[in-house]
């Protein structure tokens, strides 16, 4: 009877252990499906399987915290420039730091570096001190090639979207340098109507400046309709240290070892590209998203998904500037900062000057930076030009700036400070979203 009853009991086990291991073939591939990738890696797959774009892993990526910074820098290398000078930018205001500029750039073409330029025709308008025909007959007949793009001309409406707005600078396809800055002298010195204009650019080293390169040179022989090309543009990878002196060094852990893409968004050929990684980057958080933005003026697939990612418990820390070159534009991006704080956001409110920085940093993972604001013209109509940094180091780097202007020249906007707000200012927040296609 024992030997039966050890038997049966024998069998059970057996069975039980059985469908144990049938439960666990079924659900354990569904369960680890689920699980969440890194964040990086889920935004660096979506780029290579929808848009084809290339990380190299070889990089070094130099950050500038002011416009100081930017064109001291950048001067040292133009000084040293051998071969060619490229330079594509939303304008150069006619003022002493292009003056500055288009000097070196004329003695580079006296000693014999190719030096072409290209500024937006929108941009070069709605400057205060745009570049006139003659200015450009002056740099022409000094050696500097220059073209203005899309020039603005009656009816003018024509010409108000598909504007460039990239910022790029190439030089001897070996250093190149992109960011938010354009080529003025408020960069360094301000302006009278909201003080210091804080801005971050940045100067990359490695194959991926071959990929900026592309860019600028496809852009150039569509404008100028010429047909330049050749090895001499793509030396390949070269060590930038062994050919420029005295250049900011990346003292980051991962130097020359960073993972960078480049983000660039064409309007007829890659229309989604930006707004879509702006939402894959958030929707891939699982821990914190850190935002400076100029011009937060959120589309709906953006404020969905950063609504979606407090939800989910992720840190949303944002950075608005208490004042703007855009006199409107603050109060649409208030209203947009109060929704958003409302739903657990944290907004900070910049009083430090103007925060024209365009960056991302989620997870402490990886970064986004580069031209693009998060406003409709960025995402929906113009040319931009963006890094996706996909680095630690380089990562935390931004978060120390982040952290470090949050703490000495912000204040957070909380529920009491909205409601001392006046009835009219609270007004014009709401009044003026509808213009929120539009800025």
């Amino acid at each position: 009877m024992s030997l039966l009853l050890h038997s049966f009991m024998s069998q059970s086990k057996c069975q039980m252990l059985s469908f144990v291991f049938l439960l666990a073939l079924l659900f354990l591939p569904n369960a680890l499906s689920a699980s969440p990738l890194p964040s990086d890696s889920s935004v660096v797959a979506f780029l290579q399987r929808d848009y084809g774009v290339k990380f190299t892993d070889n990089n070094r990526v130099v950050f500038f915290k002011n416009g100081q910074e930017k064109f001291d820098d950048l001067f040292s290398a133009v000084k040293q420039a051998k071969s060619t000078v490229h330079l594509e930018y939303f304008n150069f205001r006619n003022d002493s730091i292009s003056a500055l500029l288009f000097g070196l750039l004329s003695d580079c073409v006296k000693r014999g570096v190719k030096v072409r330029a290209i500024f937006d025709g929108f941009g070069n308008s709605s400057n205060n001190r745009p570049l006139l025909l003659r200015h450009l007959d002056t740099l022409r007949a000094r050696g500097i090639e220059i073209y203005e793009f899309d020039p603005v001309r009656f009816p003018w409406i024509n010409h108000a979207f598909k504007r460039d707005h990239r910022k790029i600078v190439v030089i001897d396809g070996l250093v190149a340098y992109t960011g938010g800055m354009n080529v003025a002298d408020y960069y360094i010195k301000g302006k009278t109507e909201f003080g210091d204009w804080r801005d971050i650019h940045c100067r990359v080293e490695g194959d991926v400046v071959g990929q900026l390169q592309a860019i600028f040179v496809k852009f150039w022989n569509r404008i100028s309709r010429q047909e330049v090309s050749g090895p001499h543009l793509y030396p390949g990878f070269k060590d930038a240290r062994q050919y420029f002196e005295g250049l900011k060094p990346d003292t980051c852990v991962s130097a020359g070892r960073k993972s960078v893409g480049v983000v660039d968004r064409v309007p007829d050929e890659t229309p989604a590209i930006m707004r879509e990684t702006f939402v894959e980057s958030i929707n891939a958080a699982q821990r914190q998203i850190l935002i400076i933005n100029p011009y937060f003026t959120l589309n709906r697939k953006i404020r969905r998904a950063l609504r979606k990612a407090l939800r989910r418990g992720v840190d949303v820390q944002v950075m608005i500037s208490e004042k703007s070159d855009i006199p409107i534009t603050p109060r649409i991006v208030e209203h947009e900062a109060h929704r958003l704080m409302k739903k657990g956001a944290t907004i900070h409110v910049y009083t430090g000057g103007f925060h024209h920085s365009k960056i991302m940093m989620v997870d402490s993972s990886f970064c986004f930076v580069g031209s693009a604001n998060l406003n409709s013209r960025s995402l929906q109509y113009d040319y931009e030009c963006n890094l996706l940094v996909d680095d630690v180091p380089t990562t935390e780097a931004l978060i120390s700036i982040f952290s470090d202007d949050s703490q000495g020249r912000c204040y957070k906007l909380t529920p009491e400070l909205w409601r001392k707000r006046s009835w009219w200012r609270r007004f014009q927040c709401w009044f003026f979203q509808i213009l929120t296609p539009f800025v």
